[in-house]
């Protein structure tokens, strides 16, 4: 039996052959779930379900109903128990990648690529970025900066001014430049010279917390949108089983 340890790498390594330059982003807290993978692609967000074999569907329509609000496109990986009849839990627009076992690991199969999501909302989306993130789309496409307007503001701004079109692609580039070693530092330089606030202190890592290790061996405790793959460029293939 493969477990959700047994499949994430492999699913990864099989993500990027088949969708070219990606970013794999994992366990990123969406409305009341926690999305297992985001696969982040040029002008889209993929959100990734796994249900191995060891899973049940318990938590799954609630699971749906968050996927459904912050991506353009969802699928859900499933174990070979609950293949045959995975489709009657997700909608039809949703895609289904099944893993199989051969001699002892992760066969991926994609029986159903997904469709455009129809319930996507783009504020939700766009509450994934932080808050220099967004000032960072404003620059680049809005005559005013929103310096002093609230993240939520700021995301009705950007609704209302650039096409959708535009956002995903946005989107797409903050997540693919985003840099942990950096972030917390440009958080801090935002509230201290743009809303005049104090900045964040760097917290006391409990010894039970996840956390990253950079490669300058710099550990930090994991912040909610965790990145387990940097940008990588594949060469496209198709679905079939090798």
């Amino acid at each position: 039996m493969l477990y959700d340890k047994d499949i994430r790498e492999p699913l990864f390594s099989f993500l990027e052959e088949t969708y070219g330059k990606t970013r794999i982003i994992e366990e990123k807290i969406m409305g009341g779930s926690r999305a297992d993978v985001v696969m982040v692609t040029e002008d889209s967000l993929y959100g990734i379900e796994i249900k191995s074999d060891a899973d049940t569907y318990a938590r799954l329509p609630g699971q749906i109903k968050d996927y459904n609000r912050y991506f353009d496109y969802n699928y859900i990986a499933v174990g070979t128990s609950h293949a045959m009849h995975i489709e009657e839990h997700v909608p039809d627009f949703w895609g289904i990648i099944t893993i199989d076992e051969i001699d002892g690991t992760p066969d991926f199969y994609i029986l159903r690529r997904p469709s455009e999501n129809p319930l996507i909302k783009y504020e939700d989306k766009l509450s994934l970025l932080w808050r220099p993130e967004l000032q960072h789309i404003v620059y680049r496409n809005l005559k005013h900066k929103y310096d002093r307007l609230s993240k939520t503001e700021v995301i009705k701004r950007l609704v209302s001014q650039l096409s959708y079109d535009a956002i995903r692609k946005e989107i797409s580039t903050e997540l693919f430049e985003r840099d942990y070693n950096t972030i917390l530092d440009e958080i801090n330089k935002y509230r201290v010279e743009k809303r005049n606030e104090k900045p964040r202190r760097k917290r006391r890592l409990h010894k039970h917390s996840p956390v990253v290790t950079f490669p300058d061996g710099t550990t930090v405790k994991k912040p909610n949108l965790r990145v387990s793959r940097i940008v990588r460029i594949g060469k496209k293939t198709g679905s079939k089983k090798k």
